[in-house]
């Protein structure tokens, strides 16, 4: 960072201009403090360029993605100015090196480091995506490194559609190594673009070299559509978690939240950046601004502090404080001359809540008896009905449909009502939007949004939706009033586009698809399914006859799609093809079992094997290979109800004869460890989990339960 020059202005808004932290063809940067003492990165656009039209665009295309994105990974907004004709936003001021700094004088990330980082960044791109943009610009330079975690800076180039990388001149605005093949190509890029940088960018963090590496540019992007990565360095088990991301075909990568679960950092992760090498160099960092931002108390006339060109000369000196977008255009949408907010419309909408977890029960400390029957944590009565989808926990409410008040929400702490939508047609069924948006269908088919905690309206889309399939980060999937497929944007809520399906699946199938990794797959009443492209709509591939008794429900797992029927079984999910299946006997009468409706938590793959008598027992596999791991000790009726995982425990609903819901330890003590039984018998039962709960719909009633 320098001393403030000719040109330079000293005030912007609130902030007073202490130095400048960087420049580049479009900008600067300036480091600000204002009158309360809190440091701010200011950037502006060069007044030279103010009336370029694409330039404008462009900071303020970046100034939308900034509002969007919230998350705790990206730096906050703090204000935006107009002032004589030069546009200024303030960000928030990372005190931390960059990731490229720390390799270059401290070496490769450990291990725990590494999955910290990988799990910390996969995190963010989630988010980003789930606000509707592609960062694409992900690279070490752009990683800042802070005592609350890695944060990803400069949107420059981020776009809130699946756009053409290629610019107006033809230009590829890319860093070379780390701009996905489809980037390289010109081709329209998808959030599996920001998945191949962070590929790259975990082997230059794990082994100090890129990637892709070659004597000049266009050699490094011939390597990164056509090469082999350079993988050495890396262990066998990093190289097994890495490679998929870095996949030539973008469908074939995995999603940042898979990525996340898969590089599993352990509890203690966020300890990384508070201790060893790494923390020391942010700690550094902090210290410096910490001194940096002092002076403007009136310390010069009394000279008891050091003058603001030493404190400036001594911080570049010992390196510079990052600003949240690097040499980037501006982060907020700008207009007239005044500070103003921007006003709020469809698409704005504030981040999820946090969810407000239960407290785990534990035997040993008699907050139950192993056998018994604990309390529920609340019950509602005429909340819901026979008809209506299953409970859906969204951070701190949990939606149910009812017949007279459409859509409804409940708070999850006391069961208290705390908004309704009754044009909702419940039976569409709802879903979350990254629990930041639930969205719904009226009577017309017409898509509504709603802020989950309060229920506020947000965007609409006419779509026809007879009813809602599932979601990914960049479309709703749902079966039109004529039995037709559609995907609709969730970043613009347009129709993406409408595909034909084949006779046999028009009107047969089941609303519990999946959409991963570019591949939506659906499955039938019938026992049949299929694969569809999420880009484009296109059949990729299909199988028939799968089940004989049970139906027939998908699970997907890092590129794979695990199927319940007459085998359980792991397939490709981009062609189908099979990876592993798994048969077993009935223990009466040697036929072989049916399986049940399959669920994956981690790297577990839950499921019941039914026999012929109607009864069966919940298992567990290794999702990799298929591998029994262990068996509940808990018969329970044949049903479609998932299995699932909520605290330490493994869940089972058992409809019959009464419903009851039962819960076992997992491996090491697979034994029942408490039932429930409903006190109102209803025709249909549902359940779900989350925060620490189970809810469970019964007839018009919804309970819920604690876990341990």
């Amino acid at each position: 960072m320098r001393p403030l020059g000719t040109g330079d202005p000293i005030r912007l808004g609130p902030y007073r201009l202490l130095g400048v932290l960087g420049e580049g063809g479009m900008g600067k940067v300036y480091v600000g403090q204002d009158h309360a003492g809190a440091v701010a990165a200011v950037k502006v656009l060069r007044p030279e360029l103010t009336h370029d039209t694409g330039l404008a665009q462009r900071f303020v295309r970046e100034a939308l993605a900034a509002q969007a994105v919230r998350s705790p990974g990206v730096a906050a907004v703090l204000g935006a100015q107009t002032e004589g004709g030069r546009p200024w936003i303030a960000t928030e001021f990372l005190a931390g090196p960059t990731l490229d700094q720390i390799v270059e004088r401290h070496g490769a990330l450990d291990d725990a480091s590494l999955r910290a980082l990988a799990a910390s960044v996969a995190r963010t791109l989630r988010d980003i995506h789930a606000s509707g943009f592609v960062h694409r610009d992900l690279k070490p330079p752009n990683i800042v490194l802070t005592s609350a975690g890695p944060k990803i800076i400069d949107f420059g180039i981020a776009r809130p559609e699946h756009g053409l990388t290629l610019t107006t001149t033809g230009q590829i605005p890319v860093t070379p190594g780390y701009g996905a093949p489809e980037q390289v190509l010109g081709h329209r890029v998808t959030s599996a673009a920001d998945v191949f940088s962070l590929g790259a960018v975990l082997v230059y963090a794990a082994t100090g070299h890129r990637a892709f590496e070659g004597t000049h540019v266009a050699a490094v992007q011939y390597e990164v559509v056509h090469g082999e990565p350079r993988w050495q360095g890396l262990s066998a088990e990093q190289h097994a978690l890495i490679a998929p991301c870095l996949a030539k075909d973008a469908a074939g990568r995995p999603g940042p939240d898979q990525i996340a679960a898969a590089f599993a950092p352990s509890k203690k992760a966020g300890s990384v950046w508070k201790r060893g090498p790494v923390a020391d160099a942010i700690r550094e960092r902090e210290r410096e601004m910490r001194n940096l931002s002092a002076p403007l108390l009136p310390t010069a006339e009394t000279g008891t502090g050091p003058s603001r060109r030493r404190l400036l000369t001594g911080f570049a000196a010992g390196g510079a404080v990052l600003a949240a977008g690097g040499t980037g255009t501006g982060w907020w949408l700008l207009r007239g001359g005044k500070s103003e907010r921007r006003r709020e419309g469809p698409f704005d909408y504030p981040p999820a809540v946090k969810t407000p977890a239960e407290r785990l029960l534990s035997a040993d400390q008699g907050d139950y008896i192993v056998g018994g029957s604990p309390k529920a944590l609340w019950k509602a009565d005429d909340v819901t009905s026979a008809d209506s989808p299953a409970p859906l926990p969204v951070r701190d409410v949990v939606i149910v449909g009812h017949p007279d008040r459409g859509v409804v929400a409940y708070g999850v702490v006391d069961g208290k009502r705390r908004w309704s939508a009754p044009a909702m047609r419940m039976t569409c069924r709802y879903l979350s939007l990254s629990d930041r948006l639930v969205v719904a269908a009226d009577e017309h088919g017409t898509l509504h949004t709603f802020v989950p905690a309060s229920g506020q309206p947000k965007w609409t889309a006419r779509a026809d939706a007879e009813t809602l399939l599932t979601v990914d980060a960049e479309a709703i999937y749902l079966l039109t009033k004529d039995h037709r497929l559609r995907a609709v944007s969730r970043s613009d809520a347009r129709i993406r586009w409408t595909a034909q399906l084949p006779e046999d699946f028009r009107k047969t199938v089941f609303p519990r698809p999946v959409a991963h990794q570019g591949r939506l797959v659906l499955t039938t009443s019938t026992g049949h399914t299929m694969a569809v492209n999420t880009g484009n709509g296109r059949t990729e591939w299909t199988a028939r006859g799968l089940t004989k008794d049970r139906s027939l429900f998908p699970a997907a797992w890092n590129g794979t799609v695990i199927l319940n029927g007459k085998t359980l079984s792991a397939r490709r999910i981009s062609d189908g093809k099979h990876l592993w299946t798994y048969t077993e006997n009935a223990y009466y009468d040697h036929s072989k079992k049916e399986w049940g409706r399959p669920s994956v938590y981690g790297d577990v793959l839950y499921s019941i094997g039914c026999d012929t008598q109607g009864y069966g027992y919940p298992k567990a596999f290794d999702v990799r290979t298929g591998k029994k791991q262990w068996e509940a000790g808990v018969a329970v009726t044949s049903n479609d109800h998932p299995v699932l995982r909520q605290g330490n425990g493994v869940w089972f609903l058992d409809p019959e004869p009464t419903a009851t819901v039962t819960t076992t330890g997992t491996e090491d003590d697979a034994r029942e460890a408490w039932s429930y039984e409903l006190t109102e018998k209803g025709d249909t039962t549902a359940f779900t989990a989350a925060g620490n709960r189970v809810f469970v719909a019964s007839g018009n009633s919804v309970y819920t339960l604690p876990v341990f």
